[in-house]
């Protein structure tokens, strides 16, 4: 048995899970002033991919890659739906 896709795919799943509190959590506090973090850690990710050896570890870091340069576009998103009211906004103190 290959358990490698099974693994990627959990990983996946929770990674994508992982992310969606953090664009929320994160405009909330910083705004969409913090894209470049997921940037930087998008980077980060996608070039780690390509320089690590192990196949599952690689394709795990491309997906952290790409789902933290995904996330510069939903909190970008995050912020209309705040504008919205669909999430509560951040008073200023």
């Amino acid at each position: 048995m290959n358990f490698y896709g099974l693994i990627v795919a959990i990983a996946t799943f929770l990674m994508i899970g992982l992310f969606h509190p953090l664009v929320i959590k994160g405009e909330y506090y910083f705004g969409v002033k913090i894209w470049w973090v997921f940037a930087i850690m998008g980077v980060l990710g996608c070039a780690a991919s390509l320089f690590v050896e192990n196949l599952t570890l690689s394709i795990l870091f491309g997906v952290f890659g790409a789902s933290s340069l995904w996330s510069i576009g939903e909190i970008f998103q995050q912020r209309k739906r705040v504008e919205k009211g669909w999430f509560p906004k951040r008073k200023k103190d």
